[in-house]
């Protein structure tokens, strides 16, 4: 018994330690955010939120910004509806190269990310879709569809299908008995995948490099073209923000998922 209590011990010390090294570097970053200086120093000699008033009081950040919550919101519809209608169809089709059409769906996941911008600008150059709000959620669609699919996916596998198959029995039609019954059961993975692919579309930078114009950029993306012309610690409070709102959408999902979860 004390020998599996020190062993739990140390998995948990193990465990700490690994996540410290994730967050810790991440976290460094809202320090340097409120420097009173001009440079990204850390830490920091002195304290100023002017850098957060440079990012509200900049055009170019705050339709970055804007542009990037815009993006985002649309591919999460987009998405969410795409990749749970995906998910159900692979799920329950009994036909030839399933696995292959699984894949097909997958790939974004796969395929480096400078290989699929240059397909994307290619196409897109052809489209004249290049600098566009409907390319960029096109795009961002494409790459935000795997991380959809995997949790619905999940949800569907331990789903009863005699749950549908009484719904049907009492008359119900089959976008009745979607909405009623399959929905519902399957909400905390949606919920799941929706979040997937808010943070997807608004973290994603190398395709967004390749699509942009000057008229419309993402925040990654302008953080990137900030970052390579001057060390402004204007991109620390606009990393910052990206920090606390993905944060806050990953605590508001995962304590719906927990209701939803004790609800069941």
């Amino acid at each position: 018994m004390r020998t599996s209590r020190v062993g739990r011990g140390l998995l948990w010390a193990l465990c700490a330690l690994i996540g410290c090294w994730l967050v810790v570097p991440v976290l460094v970053v809202i320090p340097l955010s409120f420097t009173g200086k001009p440079s990204l120093k850390f830490p920091p000699d002195s304290w100023s939120t002017q850098w957060y008033a440079n990012f509200f009081g900049d055009s170019a950040w705050t339709s970055a910004f804007w542009t990037s919550v815009q993006v985002a919101l649309l591919v999460t519809v987009v998405a969410t509806t795409l990749g749970t209608a995906a998910a159900i169809g692979l799920t329950r089709a009994r036909v030839r190269w399933l696995g292959a059409a699984q894949g097909a769906m997958l790939a974004p996941m796969i395929v480096p990310g400078v290989v699929l911008a240059i397909g994307t600008y290619s196409v897109f150059l052809k489209l004249q879709l290049v600098g566009t709000l409907a390319g960029f959620v096109m795009a961002h669609t494409v790459l935000a569809l795997p991380f959809v699919m995997i949790p619905v996916t999940a949800s569907l596998r331990g789903f009863d299908r005699r749950l549908e198959n009484a719904a049907a029995s009492l008359g119900a039609g089959a976008w009745t008995t979607f909405r009623s019954v399959t929905l519902p059961l399957v909400a905390p993975g949606v919920a799941s995948g929706a979040l997937f692919a808010f943070v997807t579309s608004f973290d994603e930078v190398v395709v967004s490099l390749f699509i942009q114009s000057p008229y419309l950029q993402t925040l990654p993306v302008k953080m990137y073209a900030s970052v390579t012309r001057e060390t402004d610690p204007t991109i620390a409070a606009a990393a910052t923000m990206i920090i606390v709102l993905t944060t806050t959408l990953v605590f508001a999902a995962t304590f719906f998922v927990a209701r939803r979860t004790r609800a069941k």
